[in-house]
Order: C-alpha cells, then structure tokens, then sequence
C-alpha cells in the first residue's frame, strides 16, 4: 500500500534548524510493530502516524513513535502534526487531536501561498507536576561532566517535573556551563536513572533576546541530544513556580534550544497562574515542510 508522507522542521521557521520530524498521514492498518518499523527506518527522534479519529468531532488521532517506544504525548510531534494536517487538508484555524495522553486542542496557522510552513499552538493536556523527589547536585555534575559549581542558579534546583512524559530539569550556572556539558551515560545510569531517561538542561540567556537557552539529552537511551523539547517546555511552568515568585496573571517564556548541535530552535511557552498556581499552559512554534515522499508498506 502507498503511503504519503511528510519531513517537517519543527520549531523553526527556516528549513535545516529545528526538530527534524517524519508524518505519515494516511496510517490506516499498520499495527504498532509496523509503526515502529518504519520510525526505525525514519531515524528521527520522532515519527507520528495520522489515523481518522475516533469522535468525528477532532481532526484526527495520531500515534507518537521514538526508535524505542512510544509516547503518550509530546510537543514537537503535536505542533508539526496539525500543521502538516492543516497545510494538507487546507483548512487552518481550530483543531483537536486525539493522542493517548488525550484530547489536544490546537490552533493552527498557515499563510495561504503554497510556502508549506505554518505555526501552531497547543493547549498543554496535563498540569505539570514535580515529583516528591531529592536530586543531588553532585550526581547531577558527574552525569553531565561539569563541576558541582556548574549545577544550580539563583533558587533554581534539580527537579524532576512531568506534564505527562517525565524530565529531570537541571539548571546550569551560565551559557558557557550548558556549552560545556557532556554527558556520562554510566554515571547517569547508575546514579539518576531512576528519575527517567531525559535530563533537560537550562540556565538564562543573556546573549539572545531568549529568556532561557535548554539543551536536552537522553543519557538512558544513548546520551542522544534534542534540538527542541516541547514536552519538556510544557512542564517548564511547574520548575519556574518552584524558584520563583510569578504573580497571578499570564506569563511568555521564550525558549532558545538545539543552539550548540547548531539547529536552532525556538519555543514559545505562555502559562496562567491563578491562585498561585499554574492553571493553563500553551506551547507554540513555527514548521516548515522540507521534505514528501511515498512508503510504499
């Protein structure tokens, strides 16, 4: 069977930057070891498979595959899947996607010349959370080959924080600390494992016109590098409440990443505290189609 699909780059508006992610977008009777065949075959961090919905009402449900497993959600997949939709269906404007996290509601852009780019925005499906953990600095230092010096800035603490997939947030001392870090996968393994398989490092920008600038690494599967997280960027709200003090009302963050693996990436993360806690969260950004093609399984 001829299957049509799609290579975007997510969260970028320039072709080659940002978060490479592969869309299959008629799924139709592929079983979940065909899907993680073909993410295989892909070799993305990411592969997700559109398939009709099962309440007419949403737009279509999509399965999220790594070359290991897969997701029950995650952000660059939500944003360059309802733009790949959108910019296919030619129709813009509104859409829920069904994942297995749940219902994901998006508002989607195009621009109507045929450029095959877009922006879109979701709505985070679960509050972010810390989790009742104590992570050391010293084994975070070990994990990431930098000093015990390097780890934490103003209150800002190791945490682990989840909006549905799980990341443990360390905050680095400076640009040129996330620049240097590396990490040792056995030091992880044997010390942090435990908390997952990402570590999502963060520190503030004060040479772009980012507030923060990220880096993401998987240790527990390969100490494989991501150039834009938005599954951790939806969790981000919960890490700031943690070592600041934000005041009711709507908050922006903008969040540089994949800088030092030289394919740049922007997120757009906005939250709502009400009552001293956070009450809504969006995750948004920009793709652009770089690549279409057929599979022929």
């Amino acid at each position: 069977m001829s299957r049509r699909y799609l290579i975007l780059d997510v969260f970028t508006d320039r072709a080659l930057g940002g978060n490479p992610l592969a869309v299959v977008l008629n799924s139709d009777g592929l079983d979940e070891a065909a899907m993680q065949h073909i993410t295989r075959e892909f070799n993305l961090s990411e592969t997700v498979f559109i398939l009709p919905p099962k309440d007419p009402a949403n737009r279509a449900r999509i399965r999220i595959f790594t070359t290991a497993h897969e997701l029950p959600f995650a952000g660059h997949p939500t944003v360059g899947a309802s733009i790949a939709l959108a910019l296919e269906g030619g129709s813009a404007g509104a859409m829920a996607l069904e994942e297995a996290i749940g219902i994901v509601k998006c508002e989607v852009a195009t621009d109507g010349t045929g450029s095959r780019r877009g922006t879109s925005t979701f709505v985070v499906p679960r509050a972010s959370a810390l989790e009742e953990t104590e992570v050391s600095k010293r084994e975070c230092a070990d994990a990431l080959s930098l000093e015990v010096a390097d780890i934490g800035f103003d209150a800002h603490r190791p945490v682990v924080a989840s909006a549905g997939v799980p990341f443990l947030f360390v905050p680095v001392a400076n640009l040129t600390a996330l620049a240097r870090a590396r990490p040792d996968e056995s030091a992880f393994i044997r010390n942090l494992g435990a908390y997952g398989e990402a570590m999502y490092l963060y520190t503030l920008d004060d040479e772009g016109d980012a507030d923060f600038r990220s880096r993401m690494f998987s240790p527990g599967i390969g100490s494989l590098e991501d150039p834009a997280t938005g599954a951790a960027a939806a969790a981000f709200p919960s890490v700031l409440m943690d070592a600041e003090a934000r005041v009711d009302g709507h908050h922006r963050v903008r969040i540089d990443q994949g800088v030092e693996m030289g394919r740049p990436s922007r997120i757009n993360l906005a939250f709502t505290v009400k009552g001293g806690a956070v009450a809504q969260a969006t995750i948004g950004g920009s793709a652009i189609v770089i690549a279409e093609g057929t599979l022929h399984v």
